[in-house]
């Protein structure tokens, strides 16, 4: 090897080592305590007053973004995708199928976080603070631990395949973070496809939220609701 070569090689190595040490979770919600910043944390060490106006869209590959700035949603915050229905054709799934829900708790910024990932398009969503989660159709309430309830529903979108099989990898409904304590499905019922999350706000008031979307490699996309941890 001639002198020369040797900086070379030698930067090439240091380029590969930083971009090994600087991989994230795109998702932000590994089950796992935090401590650095995911990709966009950072919004969450500077609270805004009022919520970012919900937009429309869908997000570009690998980025993570604010769909719905921090507040306390007065009314539900709903964000419109426009997903035209079969989204694959026949014998193909004609709805966006969510495929995961995971957990993250990221005490270093403040908040804790459960995501929902779809196969296929991004379907809309409404996050909104309810006195009682109720299932979809019926209206049987939804038990859920804590004080203070949030209701998450998309549409269109599913949760089974066409044997009527459960088509997600889902976490223990207990979560047990200082804010976020629970979770629990609330229905999947004629596109329409709800949740319920169990808060304990540590002075008995509602949290500020957080809504947000992201889209893997794999090209999952994810809804991500982030809730203060205090």
């Amino acid at each position: 090897m001639t002198p020369q070569r040797v900086p070379l090689l030698a930067s090439m190595v240091v380029l590969l080592a930083a971009a090994c040490t600087t991989a994230t979770d795109h998702d932000g919600a590994a089950p796992t305590t935090a401590t650095a910043p995911t990709p966009g944390a950072t919004a969450a060490t500077t609270p805004v007053t009022t919520p970012a106006a919900p937009t429309s869209g869908a997000p570009v590959e690998g980025s993570w973004r604010a769909t719905y700035g921090w507040a306390v949603p007065a009314t539900p915050a709903r964000v419109t995708h426009d997903v035209r229905v079969p989204v694959t054709p026949a014998p193909g799934e004609p709805l966006p199928v969510l495929v995961e829900v995971r957990l993250g708790d990221h005490p270093a910024d403040g908040f804790s976080r459960i995501t929902f990932a779809f196969r296929g398009p991004t379907p809309s969503y409404q996050v909104g603070y309810v006195p009682q989660v109720v299932t979809e159709g019926r209206g049987a309430p939804v038990e859920l631990p804590g004080t203070a309830y949030l209701s998450v529903r998309f549409d269109p979108a599913q949760a089974h395949d066409a044997r009527g099989a459960g088509t997600a990898d889902v976490p223990p409904s207990r979560i047990g973070y200082p804010t976020l304590r629970g979770w629990a499905a609330a229905g999947d019922f004629e596109g329409h496809l709800s949740f319920g999350l169990g808060l304990r706000p540590p002075a008995g008031g509602p949290l500020p939220v957080r809504l947000g979307e992201s889209t893997r490699p794999d090209g999952t996309h994810v809804v991500a609701v982030d809730v203060r941890r205090g």
